[in-house]
């Protein structure tokens, strides 16, 4: 008789073997089996039983005939992007962006919603109704759907689908992944935006390329992503990350969190409206702003109070990153968001922050870099919730 553990236990590696022929699929393909099997490791009669489940599960299929250095042309394998599809969903104060992707993460269909409520059960069908459209709109069979993830502004308990804290909703303490999943019938996954986003980089971005960097979101507040060892750190309840909330001065403007002084409190967008609102009260500004749009404008015709603003956010910027160097010595931090339109007249006083603040030895070689931003990025971060439950090894 072969003892349960045992049995576990070859469960495990098979699961684990699997993951791993997959990735490198994924990552190499189009790949001969016998490629497979002498970077893995894996025997060849191993691979070639794990290659065929992958293709009977559609998730892998055969494409073409490779290069022969003598005898047979040997088939090559790729990843079957259309072998299954996900929704990501990007929960905003005023709006619910949602997209439906293949296993890529490319987007096939888009629906977004304009959000009035603050009413958990309410913003829950929203949710659900958003799901069916994408799947109609995208004309598949809802047994081809994975799962949904769902990413959005606060702390976020990943491993126990809570949402600890909202900042835009005031939510607490909510099941919202078990809410969610009771209206649409496939696994549910739920996390931080800034850490959806870096999966998505890490997965899919300019974050393959490395096996330490950051994902810095600025925009209606500021968040943070962080991979480490190539693994996504989440920190013990989810709240790793929350760099906006870390302090500058505790005498400084009002947070949204509801203390003072915040990173967020001079660099999302509401701070530097803020910061507009008093230059205008001082007579600074001849002309009232409403939204960062107007703001971009301003700098772009060259009014030297907006630019001074700008200026100053980008000083505070460059210090918190000179930090984050030395506390994580990253090969690279990727910044993003909306805010960052505004990156030409921030960056050089970043640089310059940089170059005095962070320790010599760490800011050599760390590449900062600046990501395109729009709604439909944050969907498809949300939607690699999913796929990283597909693509990671067991063990993790």
């Amino acid at each position: 008789m072969v003892s349960t553990s045992l049995t576990g236990n070859r469960d495990l590696i098979r699961a684990i073997n699997n993951s791993l022929i997959l990735n490198e699929i994924k990552n190499r393909g189009p790949i001969p089996r016998a490629e497979l099997a002498r970077i893995t490791g894996l025997s060849p009669a191993t691979v070639t039983s794990i290659v065929a489940e992958l293709i009977d599960e559609k998730l892998v299929f055969e494409k073409e005939y490779g290069n022969s250095s003598g005898g047979r042309r040997p088939i090559l394998l790729s990843l079957n992007p259309r072998g299954g599809y996900v929704v990501g969903l990007k929960i905003s104060f005023d709006q619910i962006v949602g997209a439906l992707t293949d296993l890529r993460a490319e987007i096939i269909a888009r629906y977004d919603v304009s959000l009035t409520t603050k009413d958990p059960s309410s913003v829950v069908r929203i949710l659900a109704d958003i799901v069916d459209r994408l799947v109609a709109q995208a004309g598949i069979s809802r047994s081809s759907l994975l799962g949904v993830g769902v990413g959005m502004a606060g702390i976020v308990d990943s491993n126990q689908g809570l949402l600890r804290w909202s900042p835009f909703f005031g939510w607490r303490d909510l099941p919202l992944r078990d809410l969610i999943q009771l209206q649409v019938g496939v696994p549910v996954y739920i996390d931080n935006n800034e850490k959806s986003l870096s999966l998505a980089e890490k997965w899919f971005g300019t974050g393959r390329q490395f096996n330490n960097f950051l994902v810095i979101a600025i925009g209606n507040g500021v968040g943070m992503g962080i991979v480490v060892n190539g693994q996504y750190y989440n920190g013990a309840h989810g709240g790793a990350g929350e760099v906006g909330h870390t302090l500058i001065d505790p005498d400084g403007p009002p947070c949204m969190c509801g203390k003072q002084g915040c990173v967020e409190a001079y660099l999302a967008n509401y701070s530097l409206l803020r910061e507009v609102n008093l230059a205008l009260q001082h007579d600074e500004l001849s002309q009232t702003i409403q939204t960062t749009t107007q703001l971009y404008r301003m700098a772009e015709l060259g009014d030297p109070t907006v630019i001074s603003i700008l200026n100053r956010a980008g000083k505070v910027l460059g210090r918190v990153l000179a930090n984050l160097i030395n506390i994580f010595n990253p090969q690279c931090i990727i910044l993003t968001g909306e805010a960052m339109q505004f990156s030409p007249w921030q960056m050089q006083q970043v640089n310059e922050m940089i170059e005095k603040y962070a320790m010599p030895n760490l800011r050599e070689g760390v590449k900062i870099t600046i990501e395109p931003w729009d709604n439909t990025m944050w969907a498809r971060g949300a939607a690699s919730l999913v796929l990283r439950r597909l693509f990671n090894p067991p063990i993790t």
